[in-house]
């Protein structure tokens, strides 16, 4: 089966960075698109940023300039290095994959992690 487990969550103040970081694992032909979400509670799941095989990023308005995600293919793992982070960050932030297996082309999701910006 396939899994995705996020890691890099923590609490940091205002101003400060962070980077997550998500490993997919298991039994897969290939990673296509991957990004990242985040849910605030009693907020909708909101796309931060994704980023497809060959690199291509694309950026929520609000995180633009602040946020960068990568890819490492080698290592079916993405990042998103965050800096100067906000209050209104603050959320579970939780990544995304469309992985390829024999039979198909299905979406993944990891459990989560928790950033919390505050002083």
């Amino acid at each position: 089966q396939v899994q995705l487990v996020e890691s890099g969550g923590d609490l940091v103040q205002p101003g400060g960075s962070l980077r997550l970081s998500c490993v997919v694992s298991g039994r897969f032909l290939s990673i296509n698109a991957m990004g990242w979400y985040r849910q605030a509670p009693g907020k909708e799941r909101e796309s931060v940023a994704s980023i497809t095989r060959s690199g291509i990023t694309n950026y929520a308005d609000s995180v633009r300039g602040r946020f960068t995600i990568s890819r490492d293919n080698a290592k079916n793992t993405m990042y998103l290095q965050m800096n100067s982070l906000k209050p209104e960050d603050s959320a579970v932030y939780s990544c995304n994959a469309e992985v390829v297996q024999p039979y198909g082309r299905f979406p993944y999701w990891g459990q989560g992690t928790q950033v919390t910006v505050s002083s």
